[in-house]
């Protein structure tokens, strides 16, 4: 299907604007696209790549990891019934959807990719999706937020009042998306054309490939590292009060809470990590730099994965095409009584982040930052995700060229994600 959407672009692209006279802007979009991909996406991501993927290694080698999978083994076993309870993967998956609902998005692209990486280990199939892969990538396209940062800023820099009211809206809405694309991949999985294609060799044992990933002296730890970790966490418990007194005590208890532990969680995690691993008896630094390496060689991987993605749609936006489409569906959206103001936020939020909160940013200034629009459009904006961008990243990581029903899982949610901000705004703020 990504062929086919792709391709779709390109070629719409073309066409449109040979037909409205805007090929040079649709040149200079792929270009500029071409730039945007590899130096504002894929280079600063290999530096954040090296630290997570470095912390990560060694949490992996102090059975951090594995000790987290195993605390929830109940449920993901039932999500991920191919992948073995104990596997490196269960812990990367739990920490990036940690991540995601913290809003933490320099650390949850970092352990979704480390996620993927542990996947594709076990997969038998190179360049194919496994069940496992495509349904962390619906979970990951619909993922629960608790704080939406970004549309919060946008809309108190626009002088909202109450900027903060569409958390429980965003809230419940992601809540609708997530079971909508975990409902839809674990229908599509079932359908013959997504069948998996048969194993010509079986794949060796996870358990045995991942023996020494999982590492970790399972000696009792000494008092005096115990004492150090425990003050660690003490003085983290104080700065989190700290903040609830101070900067976050106008927000609410719960929101205050989760503004706090947004704040905190990366230092926490930055300094536990290391300090629990050195308390296990590992070569903290000396493991750093071994799974910081991985970060520079992810980085670069998904380079072409990037660029295609994102020139495609540059290029549709800029031919013209993003309108054309919009006014198409425009009387649509009516009859079904979708605000078609809404309508280019919609179609343009799974394919740019960056081109959905340019419209979003518009919207608020055209309607008000407290009008009921826009907050459908700030709700539509924290509980849904940018699909095909996920996907390529993501895919891309690991060579994957099958995406088999990711992309229309990922659709589904973003789908209901949608559906869901109008109806629960309409519910809560008015019609």
């Amino acid at each position: 299907m990504l062929n086919v959407i792709w391709l779709g672009l390109i070629v719409a692209a073309v066409l449109i604007g040979g037909f409205q006279s805007t090929l040079p802007a649709v040149v200079n979009g792929a270009f500029e696209a071409c730039k945007n991909a590899v130096m504002s996406i894929a280079l600063p991501l290999a530096g954040v790549m090296a630290l997570w993927l470095g912390l990560m290694r060694i949490a992996e080698k102090a059975g951090l990891v594995a000790a987290l999978a195993r605390w929830l083994r109940p449920v993901l076993v039932r999500l991920f019934p191919d992948v073995p309870p104990d596997h490196p993967a269960m812990g990367s998956m739990v920490l990036n959807m940690a991540a995601n609902m913290l809003g933490l998005s320099n650390a949850a692209t970092p352990l979704g990719l480390r996620a993927m990486q542990e996947l594709e280990r076990l997969n038998p199939r190179p360049g194919t999706a496994t069940n496992a892969m495509c349904t962390f990538l619906a979970i990951n396209t619909s993922s629960i937020q608790l704080v939406p940062a970004t549309t919060i800023a946008i809309l108190a820099a626009a002088g909202s009042k109450n900027p903060t009211t569409i958390i429980g809206t965003a809230f419940f809405a992601t809540c609708c998306s997530t079971i909508a694309g975990l409902a839809a991949v674990k229908l599509f999985e079932r359908l013959p054309c997504y069948a998996l294609p048969p194993v010509a060799i079986p794949p060796s044992s996870p358990a045995a490939e991942d023996t020494d990933r999982q590492g970790g002296d399972s000696a009792r730890m000494r008092p005096l590292w115990l004492l150090a970790l425990l003050g660690l966490v003490g003085c983290f418990a104080w700065f989190f009060l700290r903040l609830l007194q101070g900067e976050f005590a106008s927000r609410g208890l719960l929101i205050g809470s989760v503004e706090a532990v947004s704040v905190l969680a990366i230092p926490f995690l930055v300094s536990f990590f290391p300090l629990y691993g050195a308390a296990r008896g590992l070569r903290v630094y000396e493991e750093f730099v071994e799974g910081a390496k991985e970060g520079f060689d992810v980085s670069l991987r998904i380079i072409p994965y990037l660029v295609a993605i994102i020139v495609a749609v540059a290029m549709f936006r800029a031919s013209g095409g993003m309108s054309m489409l919009t006014g198409f569906l425009a009387p649509l959206m009516q009859a079904i009584h979708f605000p078609p103001e809404l309508l280019p936020l919609a179609l343009m939020r799974p394919l740019s982040g960056s081109g959905a909160n340019g419209i979003f940013a518009e919207l608020v200034q055209a309607q008000g930052p407290d009008h009921i629009l826009s907050r459908m459009g700030a709700t539509i904006m924290g509980s849904t995700e940018t699909t095909f961008y996920v996907i390529a990243v993501y895919f891309g990581s690991v060579a994957v060229r099958r995406t088999r029903h990711a992309v229309p899982a990922g659709l589904v949610a973003d789908i209901a994600g949608i559906a869901a901000s109008i109806y629960i705004c309409r519910w809560v703020f008015g019609s």
